[in-house]
């Protein structure tokens, strides 16, 4: 029992990392009204683990701070991400479904913040057309190569002891 729990720990921890380095590496297009924030090609790992979903919620916080966030996107995008991926996990039956909430919600939700936080003055429906398209780019493209990826391979089974992804 108590080596699962530091599995889980270490793999949050390592999500977590890896979701705020990359936001930080790739800061000049992870942030603003036309952004394709690569570490969002990890909002499809909790299809592997739940594990993931306090990772990327994390790491989204601590990325959103250091890359120079305003206090309403800290909190309101990091709580996208924990939603998106609660939602992930929710379908992880469904895998092929994994981009979809991350996609969905940030083009719903983050327009406001650009709106209402940076005083971006590009319609609602631009904003959400532009930041649901780097999503598509991200979620889609880059998370389902990941995701392919780790299930056509062993990976899935030595990163996540998971058979059933």
């Amino acid at each position: 029992m108590k080596n699962k729990r530091t599995i889980y720990i270490a793999q949050a921890g390592i999500i977590a990392a890896l979701y705020c380095a990359l936001t930080l590496i790739f800061a000049p297009i992870s942030f603003g009204e036309i952004q394709v924030r690569i570490a969002e090609g990890l909002t499809i790992l909790p299809i592997f683990t739940p594990a993931a979903i306090p990772g990327l919620f994390v790491g989204c916080l601590i990325g959103n701070i250091l890359g120079g966030a305003i206090p309403i996107d800290i909190i309101v995008g990091s709580l996208t991400t924990l939603a998106a991926a609660m939602i992930t996990y929710a379908l992880r039956k469904h895998y092929i479904l994994a981009p979809l909430p991350p996609i969905v919600l940030n083009g719903l939700i983050i327009p406001f913040v650009l709106i209402f936080g940076y005083g971006v003055p590009i319609p609602y429906y631009l904003l959400a057309i532009f930041v649901a398209a780097g999503e598509v780019i991200s979620c889609g493209v880059i998370g389902m190569t990941i995701l392919f990826a780790i299930k056509n391979s062993n990976l899935n089974s030595i990163l996540f002891k998971n058979k059933q992804a």
